[in-house]
């Protein structure tokens, strides 16, 4: 689980790919799920089967909450429940103070500006310090073209004090195109959000025999199978009696457009004898839904709107298709 505690952050990477109903603002997110209680954090978890939550902001070492969210997930998962946690933070209190709560892994963020001097920076005494701690540390980083130099010296400067370093494809965003452009960036393809280069160069980090566990994720790695992976099993858990599951995922239900959808749908089950799991009124679309087999053999004598839809199983149900029957 992705579990967003701030938008908010000390720092103003011109890269930040953070969405703007996040980018600076104090919400919570677990997944696409906007979080309004403790209780929809567990919710989610558990309706994606999640092994692990990875804790990102903003900076969520900015946050209080980020303490409480750790000892609440440990306290409903227990140990084996992984977490780590994204940071440009240096203050060792509240790193401490996570700890103490069960954090499992810190991964910390240096800003661009301090990578070619990050001997000089706070990083690296905090990391000698982290050496001492039950807690496994490492960096990430996403991939910048124009900026190896910077990034060679980042890798070879931090190797001796982290566990492992993450190498990140660059990717244009809503949020950050405007700058990457202004710089030169360009997208590696038509369809592609990934930046051109980011690619070639983390690989070619890959090769260079750093005495540290170097990583490399591209975007379509995170989209085509970790994003993937989660939205299936999400999708087995929420799926409803009837709901048809793809492939992908992605879950197919009938819907009815009409003006009173509580009482259409106590009508529509009556008169056709659908059994009340295969029928049900959604509060939050202001609609009926209805298994689409049954839908496809009624349809035509009902005087509302009936469409098959696609949508996605995460808490947003973002819809990608719709046909009118």
């Amino acid at each position: 689980m992705v579990l967003l505690v701030t938008g908010k952050c000390y720092e103003n990477c011109w890269y930040c790919p953070l969405s703007e109903e996040k980018r600076g603002h104090d919400v919570v997110y677990a997944d696409e799920l906007k979080v309004m209680k403790d209780e929809d954090i567990i919710e989610e978890a558990k309706s994606i089967d999640a092994e692990g939550t990875g804790i990102t902001g903003g900076d969520p070492l900015i946050s209080n909450t980020t303490f409480r969210y750790i000892s609440l997930l440990k306290s409903e998962f227990g140990d084996e429940h992984h977490i780590h946690l994204y940071t440009s933070t240096t203050e060792l209190d509240r790193i401490r103070r996570a700890e103490e709560e069960g954090l499992d892994e810190i991964r910390f963020h240096p800003p661009l500006d301090v990578w070619s001097n990050i001997d000089d920076s706070e990083f690296i005494p905090l990391l000698k310090l982290l050496n001492d701690y039950d807690i496994d540390v490492g960096l990430e980083v996403p991939v910048i073209p124009g900026q190896q130099r910077e990034l060679r010296r980042l890798i070879e400067t931090a190797a001796p004090y982290v566990d492992f370093i993450n190498l990140n494809e660059l990717e244009f965003s809503s949020t950050n195109w405007e700058e990457l452009t202004k710089r030169g960036l360009i997208q590696a393809g038509d369809v592609s959000s990934a930046v051109k280069g980011s690619q070639e160069i983390g690989l070619a980090m890959l090769k260079h025999g750093y005495p540290v566990p170097l990583h490399y994720c591209s975007s379509s790695f995170k989209d085509g199978v970790q994003l993937t992976n989660r939205i299936k099993r999400r999708a087995k858990n929420v799926a409803k009696p009837g709901d048809i599951v793809t492939e992908e995922g992605m879950l197919i239900r009938g819907i009815i457009l009409c003006d009173d959808p509580v009482k259409v749908k106590d009508k529509i089950q009556n008169k056709f004898g659908i059994p009340a799991k295969l029928i049900r009124y959604d509060k939050e679309k202001e609609r009926v839904e209805v298994c689409l087999e049954v839908l496809e053999r009624i349809h035509e004598e009902l005087p509302y709107d009936c469409f098959g839809i696609e949508e996605y199983p995460t808490a947003d149900r973002l819809e990608v298709e719709r046909w009118p029957l």
